[in-house]
């Protein structure tokens, strides 16, 4: 397959639904590129094993906190060693003054509203956000400020559906939906709660296709019983010496 473009995404909003999924590591990412997945959400400590194992996925990475927190001139620095190191979009959250002078250097840049994990304790807690008509407003006036600034598009996070299909249809940025319905135009899971590979809480948006922790216990659990039991290594599973060589070795060590 090929790597998606922005114009791609842009050109076909409202036409075709795209998927993206949150991974941490190499291997995950090439399984979504062998399966056909659009997008990768991904930390930029990952970056370069990531692009390595997954040269034809769009890639939108997070840019580290840090390095943009006290500047837009930080900001566009890591931005652009990001693009450089094989981003195709960068994702920062908050902060409108530094997606708007990123956005200024024709970087792709990705925000966030709706439910923000790290704004949550201003709203009492992780909860859905929209569910009265006052409160959609404010989170249709935040994307459309998003917009304003020059983002390409944003992750719209546990927002009503029909609250999020609205919003989507009346932007023209790329709207990634995570816990936001079906009426978005990239529809975004993480690949620990895809792939069932943690015993924490799953989220009611999100849906367990596999059960990899249960799986990896149950592989865990017979390994140990058959070393327990003598079963492993089997003779196939062991290196062989002839008997004329460890006759030579058992006499060389006496």
């Amino acid at each position: 397959m090929s790597r998606l473009t922005i114009r791609e995404l842009l050109d076909s909003k409202g036409e075709r639904k795209y998927t993206q999924v949150n991974v941490s590591n190499a291997d995950t990412a090439a399984a979504c590129e062998e399966a056909g997945i659009d997008m990768l959400g991904i930390g930029a400590r990952n970056l370069k094993p990531i692009r390595a194992a997954a040269p034809n996925t769009f890639l939108i990475v997070a840019a580290p906190r840090p390095s943009y927190k006290d500047s837009n001139a930080g900001a566009i620095a890591s931005c652009f060693e990001l693009m450089e190191n094989g981003a195709d979009a960068v994702y920062m959250c908050p902060g409108l003054e530094r997606i708007r002078a990123v956005a200024e250097m024709k970087i792709p840049v990705f925000g966030h509203a709706g439910m923000v994990p790290d704004h949550q304790t201003w709203i009492g807690g992780f909860r859905c956000v929209g569910k009265t008509a006052e409160e959609a407003c404010r989170v249709y006036q935040d994307v459309l400020a998003h917009q304003e600034a020059g983002a390409v598009g944003l992750e719209l996070e546990v927002v009503p559906h029909r609250v999020a299909r609205e919003i989507s249809k009346r932007i023209s940025c790329i709207v990634i939906s995570l816990g936001s319905g079906c009426g978005c135009d990239v529809e975004y899971l993480f690949s620990s709660d895809i792939l069932g590979a943690h015993r924490q809480h799953y989220p009611r948006h999100s849906k367990v296709y596999r059960q990899h922790f249960e799986e990896t216990v149950s592989a865990l659990k017979e390994f140990r019983s058959d070393v327990q039991a003598g079963d492993f290594p089997a003779k196939n599973e062991v290196v062989p010496v002839s008997d004329e060589e460890y006759e030579k070795f058992m006499g060389a060590i006496g």
